[in-house]
């Protein structure tokens, strides 16, 4: 399975860094990962900069993708169910690309433009700090689907 994931902002160093580039390995046994930096507006006006956001994500979205939006207000899963969502995606062959939004978040266009708007959890985590949340999540995820163990 083929998964981009789009984030507005580089990944800054250390732990954060660290833990994402973890999952980012061991992700590689189970799908081809692509991570790509966005950059951040350096707009000091939070709606220009939402506008500029927007204009980069949806520059970088490619025809055919299945956008899952990461955002606060999104749907929810358990890891079982998600694992499950994930595993039809795969198997009807969709090549997801999953977009965590700058620090002040993202447009309602960016919004409207997703398949599916995905909550890690009700509340709220920085753009950072919901990386390596979403990493270690699609490896949850796949190794449910793999009855490996890892969760339990």
């Amino acid at each position: 399975m083929r998964i981009r994931v789009l984030f507005v902002g580089r990944t800054e160093a250390g732990a954060v860094k660290e833990l994402v580039g973890h999952y980012h390995h061991r992700l590689g046994h189970y799908a081809q990962l692509e991570v790509v930096e966005l950059p951040e507006s350096r707009s000091k006006d939070v709606v220009h900069r939402r506008v500029e956001e927007e204009q980069r994500i949806m520059k970088a979205l490619r025809p055919g993708e299945w956008i899952v939006l990461l955002d606060e207000v999104g749907r929810t899963f358990t890891s079982p169910g998600w694992a499950r969502e994930l595993g039809r995606l795969r198997d009807r062959g969709a090549r997801p690309v999953f977009v965590v939004g700058g620090a002040h978040g993202v447009t309602d266009a960016v919004r409207a433009r997703a398949d599916l708007v995905l909550s890690l959890s009700p509340m709220t985590f920085t753009h950072q700090f919901i990386r390596p949340m979403l990493m270690e999540q699609l490896y949850r995820a796949f190794n449910i689907l793999q009855g490996t163990g890892y969760h339990h």
